[in-house]
């Protein structure tokens, strides 16, 4: 029985034919091997410079196509992935984090594909990628102090019974569910789409809880394959 089965609004795939993604619950252990994520944060850097995946760039452009269906702006506010490719392509490399976030950031570069990383002990209710209202908060940071905004009306989101979890789909992650190093139950969603090869989808999810694995040896994890 699954813990964790996010809720998918069915009118997100008229917005995004095709989408399906991977939804991975762990429940973790103290991290015995840190060093894990940032040896494969290295080498999927490696990989964005040497040109792979070959169907990085259609990947990346159908998700800025899928933004501006739903009127963001992805110059301004790019899917995860893209945010994450160009600036590797600037600097070559990217900051090392924390080993989970680290960890999930390689395989994001490494398969050009949105991973976002949550704290589900933070979550109030399922997480669920649905159409804003405009009225939900959405808790981050302006200028060095908390700050609440607000979503575009209209704007998809991902969220939870107090507010939204992430604005414009994957591009900018809420304070109260981001990761740490204490956190031991996290939540993950890998998503794509069809400009992704389907089996690179399992191949990204694989890489995602091998390397948790090698980095909390003993954790528990469960995944659920999502499409329409």
């Amino acid at each position: 029985m699954l813990t964790i089965s996010p809720s998918i609004n069915p009118d997100i795939y008229l917005v995004a034919p095709g989408f399906r993604a991977l939804s991975i619950y762990v429940t973790g252990m103290s991290i015995q091997n840190p060093t894990v994520g940032k040896a494969a944060l290295n080498e999927a850097c490696k990989a964005v410079l040497a040109g792979n995946p070959e169907w990085a760039e259609a990947h990346l452009s159908a998700w800025s196509d899928v933004f501006w269906e739903f009127g963001a702006k992805p110059k301004r506010t790019p899917c995860s992935a893209e945010a994450l490719h160009k600036r590797v392509l600037r600097d070559r490399t990217i900051a090392s984090l924390s080993p989970v976030v680290d960890l999930y950031n390689a395989v994001s570069l490494r398969y050009a594909i949105p991973v976002g990383g949550e704290n589900i002990d933070g979550y109030k209710g399922i997480p669920r990628l649905t159409f804003a209202l405009g009225t939900e908060i959405f808790d981050t940071i302006k200028d060095g102090k908390s700050f609440t905004e607000y979503p575009v009306k209209g704007e998809i989101i991902w969220c939870d019974d107090i507010g939204v979890t992430r604005r414009c789909w994957n591009w900018k992650q809420s304070i109260r569910t981001r990761l740490n190093v204490e956190v031991r139950n996290m939540w993950f969603i890998l998503e794509s789409l069809p400009q992704m090869p389907i089996e690179q989808l399992h191949e990204a999810g694989r890489m995602l809880t091998d390397g948790l694995e090698r980095m909390m040896p003993g954790l528990w994890f469960e995944v659920e394959f999502i499409q329409n």
